[in-house]
């Protein structure tokens, strides 16, 4: 179920009073204190925030790249990260508003090394750039933007997984493009086809991991690199996948994602015997949906994880909306949006509602157990506020300069994944601020 917004209270409410003196000085303060609070760089307003800043179609991407330092450009926020601070337990942050950032993003394509070239939209000619300069602001509390330096500070001798599917590989990118512009990462390994790979910062010994594990639990997938399947996917509903529940032990904090892959068809294996199964016309199996699937698999993990006796932090993010429109990936579907939407101005689709629901239900009934036992486990819900991005998407410049020869060009949109960089940093802040306010850092 969509959480529903929370109103914003003013605290200033006109006062009566029939003494003149006491009205005057009343005035007095109050005009001194909005001067103060129109000043300070600390706070915002939403509420003035009516018209998006416009998108300049015609700004070419390298006047963006030229136009952000690709040295330390995080240099002059440290301190006002240092400072920001938010009440925890005050606000929901996953509950807000888009507003426009000038300031634009910490890096650029130049700058990091470490975007793959489907997600790299500057370089494959992305002729807008309005996408960039916007950040996620929750209603009720400053959301400070993350800071690299403190980061370490606190993950020295630290190691960190972000385990799932592709969407998790974008959002290590983005933390290692950000992290970058104080330390390079090293590369030490990497799985045959590039899905998992293990990065370390030698200066902080801190180790950075993404584990490809589409479904999280036990799948034997016939499916290339370009998303052709050669036969049904055979899931598993009783067994995890040991890719990510051998490595652990090993792990201080995780971040464990799934979501979009329960969406295709598959059949189900339960006790060794096949169950049922997901959209598999003429197969002769029971029916039994995604949703049946889904369930049982974080079950599972969140079982898994409260049960397990090694206390890493885990983070569970929930599943990301897409954004294709006038058809699905595979049927022509785009997203060509160059702003933002408005809380008002859109809905999730069934199947996007009814996974986010049972995560909610299954994260809700886990934790239920969880401090008895000493588990830190954490909902990490960017649903809602991805749902409002349908700028943040390579579309049609998944491939470089995919209009270059033929404006007109037929190409293949991708809808799901994100920029780099673009809104999927913002995850990012929110994970720092859940750690640094929460008092979860171990």
């Amino acid at each position: 179920m969509v959480k529903e917004m929370r109103s914003v209270v003013n605290p200033f409410s006109p006062l009566k009073h029939n003494n003149v003196i006491i009205k005057f000085a009343v005035s007095f303060l109050l005009v001194g204190l909005a001067f103060h609070l129109l000043v300070s760089d600390s706070f915002t307003f939403s509420s003035v925030v009516e018209t998006p800043v416009p998108a300049n179609e015609e700004t070419e991407p390298e006047s963006l790249v030229a136009s952000l330092p690709a040295e330390e450009p995080l240099s002059n926020d440290f301190a006002a990260n240092e400072s920001q601070t938010s009440q925890p337990g005050k606000c929901d942050l996953f509950v807000g508003d888009w507003i426009p950032d000038p300031s634009g993003p910490f890096y650029t394509n130049q700058s990091c090394l470490q975007i793959e070239g489907h997600q790299n939209c500057m370089k494959n000619g992305r002729p807008d750039s309005g996408y960039l300069h916007w950040r996620w602001n929750p209603r009720g509390c400053s959301l400070p933007r993350f800071n690299p330096k403190k980061f370490f500070r606190l993950m020295r001798n630290k190691s960190w997984a972000f385990i799932g599917d592709s969407i998790s590989r974008n959002h290590v990118q983005s933390l290692l493009c950000t992290l970058s512009q104080v330390e390079q990462a090293v590369e030490v390994y990497h799985d045959e086809e590039y899905r998992s790979k293990i990065w370390r910062f030698p200066s902080h010994n801190f180790t950075l991991s993404v584990i490809w594990t589409p479904f999280l639990i036990k799948a034997d997938i016939f499916e290339d690199m370009n998303g052709v399947s050669s036969s049904e996917i055979q899931l598993h509903l009783d067994k995890l996948d040991k890719k990510w529940t051998d490595q652990y032990r090993n792990l201080d904090y995780a971040i464990i994602a799934g979501g979009k892959w329960f969406l295709k068809t598959a059949i189900y294996h339960e006790n060794n015997v096949v169950t049922g199964c997901h959209y598999c016309p003429g197969q002769n199996l029971t029916e039994l949906g995604f949703d049946y699937a889904y369930r049982k698999a974080l079950q599972l993990i969140f079982y898994f994880i409260t049960n397990s006796d090694h206390k890493a932090l885990a983070f569970f993010r929930t599943t990301t909306p897409d954004h294709f429109e006038n058809g699905e990936w595979f049927s022509g579907g785009t997203c060509n949006r160059k702003v933002p939407f408005k809380e008002d101005e859109v809905g999730m689709i069934d199947v996007d509602t009814i996974m986010h629901n049972i995560e909610l239900e299954e994260f809700e009934k886990a934790t239920a157990l969880g401090p008895e036992k000493g588990v830190a486990l954490k909902l990490l819900d960017t649903t809602r506020l991805s749902l409002l991005r349908p700028d943040g998407h390579p579309g049609p410049y998944r491939q470089f300069q995919p209009f270059a020869e033929d404006k007109n060009a037929q190409v293949q949109n991708d809808c799901l994944h994100w920029c780099l960089p673009g809104p999927i940093d913002s995850w990012n802040d929110l994970v720092m601020e859940m750690i640094v306010n929460g008092g979860i850092y171990q």
